[in-house]
C-alpha cells in the first residue's frame, strides 16, 4: 500500500478559503482515479469529490461543494489539492484523500487527514 500525506487545513472564517494538498509515496496516483473525503466525528467517511486517473472527468458529491470546491490533481508531483473557496462553518471536519471507493477497494493506507474549521 501507498501513504498519503494531507495539509492545508486551518481556521478559516466564513467566506474564506482554503487550498488542500495530498501527497503520495510508495504509489503513483496515476494509476488510481482519486477522492476527497470528509469525517466528522462519530460519523461516516463520505466522499467530497473524484477525479478520474487523468483527471479528465471530476465529480462532485453534493450541488453546494461543486460550485465551491475545484478537484485538481498533477500525476507528475504524485499530488491532488483541493480548493475550497466560499467555506461554511458545515465544512467544518477532518479531510483525507485516498483511491475513489467507487472505482474499488482503497489502495492507499489512511493519512493523518487535515483538519478544516470554519467560524462563523
Amino acid at each position: 500500500q501507498g501513504q498519503l500525506d494531507e495539509s492545508g487545513g486551518g481556521l478559516v472564517q466564513a467566506g474564506g478559503s482554503l487550498s488542500l494538498s495530498c501527497t503520495a509515496s510508495g504509489r503513483n496516483i496515476s494509476d488510481y482515479n482519486m477522492a476527497w473525503y470528509r469525517q466528522a466525528p462519530g460519523k461516516e467517511r463520505e466522499i467530497v469529490a473524484s477525479i478520474s486517473w487523468s483527471g479528465a472527468n471530476i465529480n462532485y458529491a453534493t450541488y453546494s461543494v461543486k460550485h465551491r470546491f475545484t478537484n485538481i490533481r498533477d500525476n507528475d508531483k504524485n499530488t491532488l489539492y483541493l480548493q475550497m473557496n466560499s467555506l461554511k462553518p458545515e465544512d467544518t471536519t477532518m479531510y483525507y484523500c485516498n483511491s475513489d471507493r467507487q472505482s474499488g477497494p482503497y489502495c492507499f493506507d489512511w493519512g493523518p487527514g487535515t483538519q478544516v474549521t470554519v467560524s462563523s
